[in-house]
């Protein structure tokens, strides 16, 4: 089955969870913008909501689809983010996020939401995190070496990450640095030694974060909890 079309299974089963009079926390990335038109669907319908987007990318997404927005600062609290994710580790269900860039605004609107919902086609799940691909770390560009060398001493194969030849820039104006540890055996260790690290803004590291993830394949949906997860 075309991965597309998982990604919009997945994104019409979490938008059924949001109710009339809901902020909610909308994801980036291109999961993450099935949703959206989703939900946008159902603002058209009547549904009354307010965004708060993760991206600048989001946003104009958003608006343009027709989605009141909001911020943090108007609003007091989330009741649920929808957003994707790069891997999902069964059983605890941490995440890795950030492959597209926002993972500082996307971990904001996260700790500030009552329930994460994750969405994914099957391919995201692994058995331990770093399976598939790098962990994203946003920095500081200035002395973004110096914080390179240090997550380098924690393990890392680090990258700048790059776009049209140059340095890429986070919404928030940071770098950010595409680290490859390999399979993390203890994420939530992991996530406190870079948090340690001068010069580091946020990690791509979601541990203890996701209330749900819901999972399509071509068998259908499922929908796994932390508690429930094999």
């Amino acid at each position: 089955m075309d991965l597309d079309i998982l990604k919009q299974t997945a994104a019409r089963r979490a938008v059924e969870l949001v109710e009339d009079g809901m902020v909610v926390g909308l994801g980036t990335g291109s999961t993450a913008a099935f949703a959206v038109s989703v939900l946008a669907e159902r603002v058209r319908l009547g549904l009354r909501v307010v965004g708060i987007p993760t991206s600048e990318r989001t946003a104009r997404q958003a608006e343009a689809e027709g989605i009141v927005l909001g911020t943090l600062a108007e609003q007091s609290r989330v009741d649920l983010t929808i957003d994707g994710a790069d891997e999902v580790a069964l059983g605890e269900l941490a995440l890795i996020k950030g492959l597209g860039g926002a993972l500082l605004r996307e971990k904001i609107v996260a700790a500030a939401s009552e329930r994460l919902i994750i969405i994914v086609d099957a391919t995201k799940l692994v058995e331990q995190l770093g399976s598939h691909g790098p962990l994203p770390v946003e920095v500081a560009p200035f002395g973004w070496q110096a914080t390179a060398r240090a997550l380098e001493r924690l393990g890392a194969e680090v990258n700048l990450r790059a776009q049209h030849g140059q340095a890429f820039l986070t919404d928030g104006g940071h770098y950010i640095l595409d680290c490859r540890f390999g399979p993390i055996a203890r994420p939530a260790e992991l996530e406190a030694a870079i948090d340690r690290i001068p010069g580091v803004v946020e990690s791509g590291l979601f541990v203890g974060m996701a209330s749900a993830v819901i999972v399509a394949d071509e068998g259908g949906i499922e929908v796994l909890t932390p508690s429930a997860a094999p």
